[in-house]
């Protein structure tokens, strides 16, 4: 603009205010898809009322090109990009009647322009002139009305019933039949499944539905299946417990050959076998007490802890082999699975030939073979108890006794494995809705497909079928004119029995996009493992929208009270957006109840189940419904409500909870302990002077909300920490389990401490989670102040 144009009259400005909406719709149709930073500029529009801000004073130095080319992104500084746009800019007047000051005009010290004398004649032309453009622009806009109807109205986006509306067409009936016509044609490969959803997706209305492949480095069995045998009486069997002279017509060639571990080393190895239980620290210490295990064979429990972080400790204190196995006393009544043995991956996570990088064609590839020295081999409980030479009948008085092997018993084994790594193609299907005000903020929405064989049973047909029942009853919405105000990205991910591949390629492919854009992730990893038990996990942000989705959405009651929201670590597909992104995350699933404390991370076992164990589980497919609801209520919730639901305080509050268990005289916390304090103190001021007056709609304004929801989205991203042992979170905030509630990599360096008898790891520990908690108190400390500048004007 030019400098004189703040004397035109005020049929000018009429005219400049309607070329400021026309320049910000023309900048609204060039936005970009993955890149949409100027959305503030159309976010400002919606509740901006021109005539009060044309009368500010000093409103004729406003310049436009300068509000759109500020961005109000996420960042890691939160410094940069949560400044305000100009304090000299309209937006300031904004938040000053946000705050009902009857006196905002009076904070404004600038001189007001220069008053001119006009004659009657004028004034005369001046008003006709203004009433020629007044009757112009309402002609203008009939005929326009006339020939370009406008786009039908969608409801409140925050509106419950209109989330009731989408959710109620969510059925049972529809989930089985879904469910069936995934199974019903054979596959080959990954590729298929993915065609095969891609195809569904597409059908009900989805927009954008891409097929994403990658080639990546796989473990996969030999032509024959690996072995054990005993030195002693020269018996081989199989991992499911079969002597290998014996061909029985219920062998299972597909399940017994896929009964390995994933990466792990090849080759044969004789030793004698150790029997370690759950490789606690206290089961290494006792057996290093008394017995070399220098290239010997463990016997191992799974559960209690993470696969990985075990397996480490058994290579560190120098262990040759381990035989793996699942004690039947951990189990729930309703299973049996003792005669079968399954398989783990012993990845960490994503392709291992490209570490921490995408799979895209011209990456340098690592041809890794293995990724431990350890032979690892999982068996069946049949086989466990014929090493451990314990009786069929293992119950007493109701009570189930844990397989052990005698002190006395000495057994030399040889354990023979074979698999062969090669390239294949994994795929991903991804789906995109876009979102009518913040498209450039994402909701990810995740299940799973088959990958490259049928073992781990039918469960990837069963979390398919749940979300394409949710994209069903959305789209119908959405074809109503309806939309949701952020994007939602629909996910079915390839590789995941083999540690996540397909997820983690496709994020670390777009991973710029993704730290930027990405604001929660709603997991469908196997929903319906049993039948007993509603199990939710959420970060601590999301806890309390957890809660919430549970209670509304329960369609059998008998099955939701009682259930408590935790965060512990899971398996699946959220494990790249939790420990890389630090993004929120939610899952829902239905477990049965174990008869023992030691069942933790038994889901690391993928089984052989079968198509029939799932519609025997949940033969109506209420379960399956019940899951589709609540996950579909969370997604709704965080993709349309105008401040996020996420919930400051509650990750405060958890940090102080998880260093009051962790308080032993020997560690000094008090420092943690006075951070963590200042931390909930910033997290309450925040949440009630800072979210409280954005989630009412009488004094809401747009660029506060964005500001807001950036400094929301980033909370959980603090509290990742560098480097997390083998199989435990970088991000602190989730527990290992259900009986700790102790920082993970506290407890961990703690038993490392015990191992090695030294407090270097400890001191280490503590500096990450110090730095974690002040990070944390920073970030929101630096929100806090960007509202306080906003308000007080720059000084």
């Amino acid at each position: 603009m030019e400098e004189n144009e703040s004397s035109l009259p005020n049929a000018s400005q009429q005219v400049k205010k309607m070329a400021y909406h026309k320049v910000n719709a023309d900048q609204r149709t060039q936005g970009q898809y993955l890149d949409s930073d100027d959305l503030q500029a159309t976010a400002l529009e919606l509740e901006w009322d021109m005539e009060k801000e044309l009368e500010e004073p000093g409103f004729d130095h406003f310049r436009l090109d300068g509000a759109v080319q500020h961005h109000l992104g996420n960042s890691q500084s939160p410094d940069l990009d949560l400044e305000p746009i100009q304090p000299s800019a309209s937006p300031k007047g904004r938040f000053q009647r946000l705050q009902e000051d009857p006196e905002y005009i009076s904070h404004y010290t600038r001189q007001s322009p220069k008053s001119h004398r006009c004659s009657f004649f004028q004034i005369l032309k001046l008003f006709c002139a203004a009433l020629i453009l007044f009757i112009f622009g309402i002609m203008t806009g009939y005929y326009a009305g006339k020939k370009c109807p406008s786009p039908p109205a969608s409801p409140e986006p925050n509106n419950p019933h209109v989330y009731h509306e989408i959710l109620k067409e969510i059925k049972a009936e529809n989930i089985q039949q879904i469910y069936r016509d995934l199974l019903q044609s054979p596959r080959e490969d990954d590729v298929d499944a993915a065609m095969k959803i891609l195809l569904q997706w597409t059908s009900y209305g989805l927009e954008d539905v891409q097929l994403v492949n990658y080639s990546v480095l796989l473990d996969l069995p030999g032509s024959s299946s690996n072995t054990i045998t005993l030195k002693n009486s020269g018996e081989c069997f199989y991992p499911d417990g079969q002597q290998c002279s014996k061909v029985t017509k219920t062998l299972h060639n597909q399940d017994l050959l896929y009964s390995y571990a994933a990466y792990s080393a090849k080759g044969t190895l004789e030793a004698e076998l150790v029997d370690i239980q759950y490789g606690t620290i206290e089961d290494l210490i006792r057996i290093q007490s008394t017995t070399n295990v220098t290239k010997k064979i463990a016997l191992l429990k799974l559960g209690q802890s993470p696969l990985l972080y075990k397996l480490s400790l058994l290579e560190d204190i120098g262990f040759g082999g381990v035989l793996l196995y699942v004690d039947p006393c951990d189990l729930p009544k309703t299973t049996d699975p003792a005669d079968k043995a399954f398989m783990v991956s012993l990845n960490n996570g994503g392709d291992p030939s490209t570490p921490g990088y995408a799979s895209i064609d011209g990456s340098y590839r690592q041809h890794r073979l293995n990724l431990t020295t350890l032979l690892v081999q999982p068996i069946s409980a049949v086989l466990a108890k014929k090493l451990t030479s314990v009786p069929e009948n293992r119950v007493q008085k109701d009570k189930c006794v844990p397989l052990q092997m005698s002190s006395s018993d000495k057994k030399i084994i040889s354990l023979s494995i074979q698999s062969v790594t090669t390239y294949k193609t994994i795929s991903n299907v991804i789906g995109y809705l876009k979102g009518s005000v913040f498209p450039d903020r994402y909701v990810i929405i995740g299940s799973h497909h088959s990958s490259l064989n049928t073992y781990g049973g039918q469960e990837w047909a069963s979390s398919t079928a749940i979300i394409t029942a949710f994209i069903q009853a959305l789209m119908l919405k959405v074809k109503r004119g309806w939309r949701t105000d952020r994007t939602i990205v629909f996910c079915s991910w390839g590789g995941t029995s083999f540690g996540n591949i397909g997820s983690y390629e496709w994020a670390e492919d777009l991973k710029r996009v993704l730290q930027r854009n990405v604001v929660a992730y709603v997991s469908l990893h196997n929903p319906v493992r049993g039948n007993s038990t509603l199990h939710p996990i959420a970060s601590p942000s999301l806890q309390q929208l957890a809660a919430e989705s549970q209670s509304i959405n329960c369609v059998e009651k008998t099955k939701c009270p009682g259930s408590n929201v935790s965060s512990v670590q899971t398996q699946g597909d959220s494990d790249y957006f939790i420990n890389r992104l630090g993004v929120p995350a939610v899952q829902f699933s239905y477990e049965d109840i174990s008869t023992s404390e030691n069942s933790s991370f038994l889901s690391e076992a993928l089984f052989p189940v079968h198509v029939t164990r799932t519609e025997e589980l949940d033969p109506s497919f209420k379960l399956h419904e019940n899951i589709a609801k609540f996950s579909g209520h969370a997604t709704l919730q965080i993709a349309n409500e105008p401040v996020l639901p996420f919930n400051a305080l509650d990750i405060a509050l958890q940090i102080q909870n998880s260093l009051r268990v962790f308080l032993r005289e020997e560690v000094d916390a008090s420092q943690l302990l006075a951070v963590a304090a200042r931390l909930r103190d910033t997290a309450e001021l925040f949440q009630s002077d800072e979210m409280r007056p954005a989630n009412d709609p009488r004094e809401r304004a747009p660029i506060r909300v964005r500001m807001l929801n950036d400094v929301l989205q980033g909370l959980e991203k603090s509290f990742l920490v560098r480097q997390a042992p083998p199989g435990l979170y970088r991000n602190i905030l989730y527990r290992l389990d259900e009986r700790t509630s102790q920082f993970s990599v506290l407890l961990e360096a703690l038993e490392h401490c015990k191992l090695h008898q030294s407090n270097e790891t400890i001191q280490a520990a503590l500096s990450e989670v110090l730095n974690s908690i002040s990070s944390a108190q920073v970030y929101f400390k630096a929100g806090l102040d960007v509202f306080e500048t906003t308000l007080a004007g720059k000084k």
